[in-house]
């Protein structure tokens, strides 16, 4: 996945974030990015989650957090 974005500016600081880099969330994938990776959101914060599939109900754990959106991979 890239979805990540290089350079920090001074735009990164949006608050807190209800997702953690390294804990796992039960998600619902919703939609499909343009690169193929399921869309989940917790609390409104968006993730995407690398093989996710709409309409999966699924454990992911938190690959990395952005100041946007996190990144997720699927819990076996």
């Amino acid at each position: 996945m890239s979805y990540e974005r290089r350079g920090s500016g001074g735009f990164g600081s949006y608050g807190p974030k209800p997702v953690e880099t390294g804990k796992e969330y039960d998600v619902q994938i919703t939609e499909t990015s343009r690169q193929g990776d399921g869309i989940a959101r917790v609390q409104g914060f968006v993730i995407f989650v690398k093989n996710g599939k709409v309409g999966q109900n699924t454990k992911v754990k938190v690959t990395n957090v952005g100041s946007r959106f996190a990144t997720a991979e699927l819990v076996q």
